[in-house]
């Protein structure tokens, strides 16, 4: 098995920050925005993102957590983790525009369960997809609007996205 660094820690600094800026472009400015996070690493990202906007912006996001495992359509095909705390800020969802951030996007499942999710939270104005990384591979209608990175993949390679907060390290890698 071979591993490859594709992004590291500089390069993900950029392109959260060029997502920051597209998210703020689009929806002109920070009012009514909430972002979550889908656990593991979109939690992470997303408080970063947060704290990007914040420091452009001048204006603190609310940034919360949205656990999908319980509403994922194939659990039985993948080993059940652990579910996670979903945080919702105090000012709820309901008509603000939310941004999920994730790390990987790949079959569209995650998001899928993502909006699920979301419906049973409240109803937001406008539902908006960040991604880090967009493998392609998709096996559902789930585009997202920002992404840091697209890396075409072979649906036998495996992309890993280390974070300092959790991992220790701070890079994307692509396993062989």
């Amino acid at each position: 098995m071979s591993t490859r660094i594709v992004l590291h820690d500089a390069d993900i600094a950029r392109a959260l920050t060029r997502i920051t800026h597209e998210i703020l472009e689009s929806n002109k400015g920070a009012d009514d925005l909430v972002i979550l996070g889908i656990p593991t690493r979109g939690v992470t990202l997303a408080d970063r993102i947060a704290g990007l906007v914040a420091g452009v912006s001048g204006v603190t996001v609310p940034v919360g957590a949205l656990d999908v495992t319980m509403y994922r359509d194939d659990l039985h095909r993948h080993p059940t983790r652990t579910p996670q705390p979903t945080s919702i800020p105090a000012g709820g969802i309901d008509g603000k525009t939310v941004v999920l951030v994730d790390d990987v996007l790949f079959s569209g499942r995650s998001i899928r369960a993502a909006l699920d999710a979301l419906g049973d939270i409240g109803r937001p104005a406008a539902v908006r997809l960040a991604i880090l990384i967009d493998r392609g591979h998709r096996e559902l209608p789930i585009r997202p609007d920002f992404v840091g990175k697209n890396l075409p993949s072979s649906s036998a390679e495996r992309v890993n996205v280390h974070l300092t907060e959790i991992d220790g390290a701070e890079e994307v890698t692509i396993e062989s």
